[in-house]
Order: structure tokens, then C-alpha cells, then sequence
């Protein structure tokens, strides 16, 4: 599951890459939406690109909120849902099954741009020592996450980044080895540029959706190397540029480094 993200750009150097403006409501925010560890459960706003207005970037909150939830009312849903992953993250096997994606799947696809994201390795020894990885692209400045989003009768929009079941043996499955409650390995779902394209296109049937899920961005493309066990911390600030910055610990019985 993809908790934990980072994106060090400003709005207007997403713009230029991607070749989209603001929209109204994010040209009126004054700060930027900059995070070197953005913790999911804090629910921050972010720079997405909906299906709907593929031009544009907006603002969202990370937190997938049910069509008929009030967003004035988010907090309180949020804490209720902690159990089920407060909306951070949605399956993509689910996509054309659960009721709440369902809804969403065929119209309302978006691209979240990140610079990196974070995983737990879990080792055997210590019990439970977790060892945090970053994971960023080779040569681009974003990956790009596939999401979804919903707004709500009184017009909060927000969004879940896809996760699937990587391959056995891929990259995914043994930095990110600890099992969810469905005995799954997970990873996120990213495309490159031309994917992220097909995927926000309007003219998408479910089998063509699902087969791009299934084709999405190879990891051979992303490169993965542990970092310091503060970003886990609950008593440190995890928030600081060089959190990335690579670390080895004794404890990995796996490479420290992926692909560099």
C-alpha cells in the first residue's frame, strides 16, 4: 500500500512539464503543495490531473471521500475509516466491483505527480524491524501515479492512488514483502507519459482500462534505495529534503539499492 509520498515541485514547474495550467481554485491557493514526506493519514492537498479537465492541474486531498459524504464532515470520516485505509489507497482489482469505485471508474480516472514515494521493507530479524526504501524514476522528475477521484455534493474533491498485486519476484514484492490482510504484496499502479494519456482519455471501456492496469509503467524504470528509519518515526519530523538520502542497514537481508 502507498502511504507515504514525496513532491519537491512547485506548481508552476508541473505545469511546464506536463503542459497544463491552473485551475481557478488552485490559482487562488498561495502556498505550495510541496512535501519531502507526506504522511497519508494527514491528508494533504495535492496537485492532480482529472479525467474531466486533462488540461489542468487542481488541488485535491489524499483520502478518497464516498460521493454522498460531506466533505465539511472529512475529519470525522477520515478517523472512522483508519481500519480500511482512510481512502489513501484503492484496489485496482475493486475498480469495476466495489461500490464506491465503481462509480468513478469509467469517468472520473486522474494522474497524480509525485517525485518519489516510500515503501517498508519488513525484516526477519529483529521482529518486525522495518527498513523505509524510496522509490523514484530513472530519468524523469515524476512518477506517475494513477488514481481516482470523487467529488461531493458540496463540491470537496478528492482522490486514492491505485495499488494492484505486483508480479512473484519482482522488485515490488521483496522491498515491500509484508503481506496486507488478503495475504497480497502490493504495489502502486504508474505510467509513463504516453500511458498517462491513454488513461485519462474519456473514450475507455472497462476492458481497456484493465488491460492498461495490467501493462502499466515496468519497474525497470524506477529505482528503489533504503533510507533512514526516520521517516517511520512518530517522535521525529520526517519532513526534511535529505530524508532520501541512502542508508544501509545491517538488518536487510535484500540489496540496499534497486536500479541505480
Amino acid at each position: 500500500m502507498c502511504f507515504h509520498t514525496r513532491i519537491t515541485s512547485t506548481a508552476e514547474e508541473i505545469e511546464d512539464y506536463y503542459n497544463v495550467s491552473r485551475t481557478d481554485k488552485g490559482r487562488e491557493l498561495e502556498e505550495e503543495l510541496t512535501y519531502y514526506h507526506s504522511n497519508g493519514y494527514d491528508h494533504d492537498d495535492f496537485w492532480v490531473i482529472p479525467q474531466e479537465s486533462s488540461k489542468n492541474i487542481t488541488p485535491m486531498v489524499w483520502g478518497l471521500l464516498p460521493p454522498d459524504q460531506a466533505g465539511s464532515d472529512r475529519d470525522v470520516y477520515y478517523k472512522k475509516s483508519i481500519p480500511w485505509g482512510a481512502g489513501l489507497n484503492a484496489q485496482a482489482e475493486k475498480l469495476f466491483t466495489f461500490w464506491q469505485y465503481k462509480k468513478v471508474a469509467l469517468t472520473r480516472r486522474c494522474i497524480i505527480p509525485v517525485t518519489g514515494f516510500y515503501e517498508p521493507h519488513t525484516c526477519k530479524k529483529p521482529k518486525d524491524y522495518k527498513v523505509p526504501f524510496y522509490f523514484s524514476h530513472q530519468s524523469e522528475p515524476f512518477v506517475n501515479l494513477a488514481g481516482i477521484y470523487s467529488i461531493t455534493p458540496d463540491r470537496h474533491v478528492s482522490f486514492a492512488i491505485l495499488t494492484k498485486e505486483p508480479e512473484e519476484g519482482s522488485m515490488y514484492a521483496a522491498i515491500h514483502n509484508k503481506k496486507n490482510r488478503d495475504g497480497q504484496h502490493r504495489q502502486v499502479v504508474a505510467f509513463d507519459r504516453y500511458q498517462m494519456g491513454v488513461w485519462l482519455s474519456k473514450d475507455l471501456d472497462r476492458r481497456a482500462v484493465e488491460d492498461l492496469i495490467k501493462h502499466e509503467c515496468s519497474e525497470n524504470f524506477i529505482r528503489a534505495n533504503a533510507i533512514s528509519k526516520d521517516l517511520f518515526a512518530t517522535k521525529i519530523n520526517s519532513n526534511y529534503p535529505d530524508i532520501i538520502s541512502h542508508q544501509e542497514h545491517p538488518q536487510l537481508e535484500i540489496p540496499s539499492k534497486w536500479n541505480i
